[in-house]
Parts: C-alpha cells; structure tokens; sequence
C-alpha cells in the first residue's frame, strides 16, 4: 500500500455536475525530480486566484529517488486540513502508479505520461495521456534540467484542465526563481507546450474546475519553520546554536537567510551569531552558556535531539538560565519516520531532565503563533528565569499555509527581573541584600544579574548542583527543599503569564473539544461535520502548558470532553487527568498515531461512532 491514505470509496462522480472549488489534487512524483518547483507553481497559482488552499508534502527520509507525494486541497469553504482522499492524481512516478490509481474514487481524474505502465486499469476513471518525453525533446534543455522540466508538464496540463490561470502560473514562477527571467521563461516554455497539447489532443471529461475568488486578498503562503524564524529575529534572538535534524533545520535556515535583512550589520558587525554545533548536546551547551551571559539564545531540534539535550535542560531548569527550544515534533520513537508528523513529544519534554522539573512549553496552532510565539518565548524564558520549548511539529513547520501578514510586536522586549548596575544598587538600597534564589515578591521567581554588572556584590555561579538562596553550594535538607517549593511556586506562576487557551463555547453545548497544535483545523471542520449530525460542540485549544484553570473549567462544564491529538499514548490527555482529577472520567481520546496529518473525517468518524452515530 502506497502512504496516501484510500479513504472511504465515494459513489462515482457525475462528470455532468460541476465541482467547483471543492476537491484535491495529489502529485506522485519521486523525491529529488524537481516537483517541488511544479507543486509550489500551482498552489500559488490558484491561492493568487483568491481560492483558499492549503499544501501537504508526504516525502521520504531520503535525498532523491524514493516516493513523494503533494496534496494540494481546494476548498470554496476555507477548510485545509487533509483529506483522505483526493479526486485528481498526477501519476508521474511509475513506481507507486498502480497503487496511486486504485486509491481514486469512481470518477476521478489520472493525469500521466502517456508511456506510464498500469496494470490494472480502472474503467471508471477518467485518463489524460501526455506526451512528456517528446515535450521535452522539443524543448531540448540541458541534460541536468530534463526531469525537472518534465514535472512541469503537469502544470500546463492542469491549467488546462482546471481553469488555472495561466498569469498566475508566470507570477508564480518569477516568485519561484526570485524574478529570474531565463529560469522562468524554460518552465514556462514546457506549461505553455503542455497546455498548446491538451487543448487540442485532450478534450476535457471531468466536472473539477476552480474559479475564481476573493477569500485570500491581502494573505501569503508561508510555512511555519520560516515564520518561526521570521519571528525570533523579530523577538530579538542574538545567538543561534544548532545541529542539522529533520524537520527543524527550515528554521534556522530561515533565521540565516532572513538575519542580513532585518538585522542588518552596523559599521561591518552583527549582533548575531548562529552556530552550527558537531551535535545537539554542544548546541544546548553553548545555548545555556549564552543564557546565562543575558544572550536571548535558542536551538532547533526535534525529538533525538531532545533526547540527547536531557541533561542541559535540566541544569538550565535548576541553574535557572533562560534559553529557548523549538522542537518541530516528528514520529518516533527512536529514529522513527523522520518525515512525518506527530505531537509525540509532549511528556518528555514537559517534564526534560531527571528528577522533578516541569518545562514551560509553547502549543502554536498556526503561522501567526509560530511567528508570535517565537518572541513569546524569550520574553517567558527571560520573565521567569527557564527554558521554554517551543513544541510545533512537522505538518505546521514544513507545509504551506495561508495567513495574513505579521504584525511587528507593539510591546518592548520582556527581560523580567534583570538588575543592571544601576537598577542592582537600587534593589540593595530597598531589600539590603541580595540572594540569586531569594523570592522577594513571592511568587517564586528571583532577581537576576548578568555578566557586565560592575557592582562588586552581583556575580554568582550558577550550578546544577544543591544551592541556597544565596547560590551557594549546599547539601542541607532544608535548602534543598526551600529551593524546590520556591520553583514549584514559580511554575504556578506560570500559569497566568503562558498564552491562555482559545475556547469557541456554544451555548447548550454538552460535548467539549480540546486539541493543540496542527490538529485545529481538523477539529474546525470536523465540528462542522458533528453540527450536521445534531451534535453541537464547543472547543477550547491548548496554547502551553502548564495548563490553567480555563482548561479545568472547561472540562466541569462538558459531560464529555474528546482529547484530540496526533501520538499513541494520549499524552495530553494524561496531562489533563493530573490537572483535573476529579472530572478525568468526562476525559476521551481520539488519537492517532500513523504519520500522518490528522484529517477531519477521523475527528468525525471516531466521535460519531463513540455517540453511536453513523457517518
């Protein structure tokens, strides 16, 4: 079985009903052919028509050669969650034909090369042949160009076909190759040859056709690793360290190509660095060391590399360095599928490090929260002296999304409790002392100096070992465990500093939603479904954890609560029986585990089936 899901076999499709704006389209190409270039043409394409989109790239693990498969929805209605089945496949990868094919519905559409082998071919679909290898003779590129050239192909096909504009095929082109000229006008030779051929050899026998709108005005097509990094310049990042891993290296490639533009060098200087380290453990070491110079500092990572940063998460959590990690969450364990999505990374790193130490962590659901969220970060880090991860995932981070453009922060940087000279003899002059792990205000959280300070009583050494109040070394019990309630204090701080949930409450409504991540725009057009079925639901997303009383009220006001996430233990879930342990029996997963963006019919489908609904 090929990795695209079959679905739920629909009745045929009347080709004499158009669907307009309304279905989706599957690429299966193989990895390192140059698809991409083809794949981001036309969703842009059709986005720049004012269709609302949406773009989910299922690639392997490996450089070239292996399957690969782009599924572009279209939908008048706004939705972009995937869907389980797609009406129209581009076969142009000979290997996964066969399976590809039989995963149409009755009616579909199959675009291919006319040499392509099938062994089974289904009479109830609908074949458009090209003739890819004489278009590309025709145009004669260099011998290194030719497979890329061919993809598009199917770009001039489905203009044809679908009513795409050719205009905004060429826009997105120059978008594509930066305004190069001789780049765009080769690709644009083979759509053009390919669209001259179907208009004159491949009269048109589907009812799919898109038209144009006005729903994406004023919007972009950004994935979240480069809004993520777009936003820790913003929040005013100054050192990067990072080690290569699949699915987060986007974001520090972002950082690197977008840190000249928006921070720019002053009399030939920066004041950034980004380090790649020989592995995820130098990177968390040389985060904290920043850290704990007053850098805003950060790393990238996902769940191996979490792993291998256990340790310095935990001497940043008991030193109480700020520092900041992103993990864009990837299907394990172990090495797992590296290319496909899951949240499965919610319990380790929540409670990162041995012993008892809990994590602030950041739950962004959409391309304006992994840019915000970026300087949400280092303001909680530096607020509340920890580190903060950041955990988004790979549907999020590496898929394109529409959003509307980013606002630049109004508020200044949050440093929290930083004493500088000045502001350190001041503090002396109204408390007569001064202790790094002292809890002056009572809410668990101590005042800080940083290297620079020039008054002689500022300078402290921070320790992953016992210390008192003062920072110094100690192994009395009664430190120990001042220190530790005083941390447990700062981490119910937390709770009312941390983005609160988002909640849409229906009124009467019985039945509660809670989801995170990249799993709302399932949830939001799976409550569309429920709605249609006489089920009215309310909905609240997580946004960090630790969790708050938003999320316990939420849960004793719902006879049943439905926790929907993407890993196998239903780790939320659990997280949610410790927060609210009286109401843990209203508590129902709907979790998946498969690598795969979650779609709306299984959110449906599972609910439905627990009320003894069919779908």
């Amino acid at each position: 079985m090929t990795t695209i899901d079959a679905g739920v076999q629909s009745s045929m499709i009347d080709p004499n009903v158009p669907i307009v704006n309304n279905f989706s389209i599957v690429a299966a190409t193989e990895n390192g052919s140059g698809s991409q270039t083809a794949n981001n043409t036309l969703i842009r394409a059709i986005f720049k028509m004012g269709i609302p989109v949406s773009g989910k790239n299922l690639f392997p693990s490996n450089i070239q050669g292996l399957p690969t498969w782009y599924t572009i929805r279209v939908s008048a209605q706004g939705y972009t969650a995937r869907r389980e089945q797609s009406e129209i496949l581009i076969a142009f990868n000979q290997r996964t034909a066969d399976e590809d094919l039989s995963k149409l519905p009755s009616g579909g559409v199959c675009i291919h090369p006319v040499d392509m082998k099938f062994a089974n071919l289904r009479d109830d679909v609908v074949y458009y042949p090209v003739p890819v290898k004489d278009l590309v003779k025709e145009i004669n590129p260099p011998q290194n160009l030719r497979d890329y050239l061919a993809n598009m192909a199917y770009v001039g096909v489905a203009s044809v076909l679908f009513d795409i504009d050719r205009a905004q095929i060429e826009a997105a082109l120059m978008h594509h190759f930066n305004g190069k000229r001789k780049a765009v006008d080769l690709n644009l030779r083979m759509v053009d040859l390919a669209s001259a051929y179907t208009r004159e050899q491949l009269p048109k026998r589907d009812p799919f056709r898109v038209a144009p709108m006005n729903e994406t005005g004023g919007m972009m097509l950004i994935d979240g690793n480069t809004a993520a990094g777009i936003g820790a310049l913003v929040g005013g990042v100054s050192v990067v360290a990072w080690y290569p891993i699949t699915p987060s290296t986007s974001l520090v490639d972002a950082i690197t190509e977008y840190a000249p533009k928006l921070r720019p060098a002053v009399d030939d200087r920066v004041n950034y660095a980004i380090v790649q380290a020989e592995d995820e453990l130098a990177a968390a070491g040389i985060i904290v060391g920043a850290g704990w110079a007053g850098c805003r500092a950060m790393t990238a990572t996902s769940g191996p590399g979490i792993s291998l940063m256990n340790e310095f998460g935990g001497i940043a959590y008991f030193a109480e360095v700020p520092i900041v990690i992103w993990d864009i969450m990837r299907m394990g364990p172990s090495t797992g599928l590296p290319t496909r999505v899951s949240q499965g990374d919610v319990l380790s790193a929540y409670y990162l490090g041995h012993g008892d130490s809990q994590h602030i962590c950041l739950l962004p659901g959409s391309m304006q929260e992994c840019f915000a969220f970026a300087g949400t970060a280092f303001d909680l880090a530096e607020q509340l002296q920890t580190p903060v991860i950041v955990l988004s995932d790979l549907d999020l981070g590496m898929n394109n999304w529409m959003t509307h453009p980013f606002d630049y922060p109004e508020q200044p940087l949050n440093r929290g409790k930083l004493l500088h000279t000045e502001a350190f003899e001041r503090f002396l002059a109204d408390h007569q002392q001064w202790g790094r792990y002292r809890d002056v205000d009572g809410d668990g959280i101590p005042y800080r100096t940083i290297p620079g300070n020039q008054h002689p009583r500022a300078a402290w050494l921070g320790r992953g070992t016992g210390h008192n109040e003062n920072a110094v070394y100690s192994e009395r019990s009664d430190d120990w465990q001042r220190n530790m309630d005083r941390l447990t204090r700062k981490h119910n701080t937390a709770r009312g500093l941390v983005p609160a949930p988002v909640q849409d409450r229906r009124a009467g409504a019985k039945v509660g939603i809670i989801s995170y991540g990249s799993t709302y725009d399932a949830v939001r057009e799976a409550r569309d479904t429920l709605r249609d079925h006489g089920i009215e639901s309310s909905y609240l997303r997580v946004r960090a954890l630790p969790l708050n009383d938003d999320v316990s009220q939420f849960v004793a006001d719902h006879d049943i609560v439905y926790v929907v996430e993407l890993n196998q233990d239903s780790q939320m879930l659990q997280l949610l029986c410790s927060h609210v342990p009286a109401h843990a029996g209203r508590l129902h997963p709907v979790n998946l585990c498969d690598g795969l963006p979650l779609t709306a019919s299984f959110v449906s489908t599972r609910i439905l089936q627990h009320h003894g609904v069919r779908n």
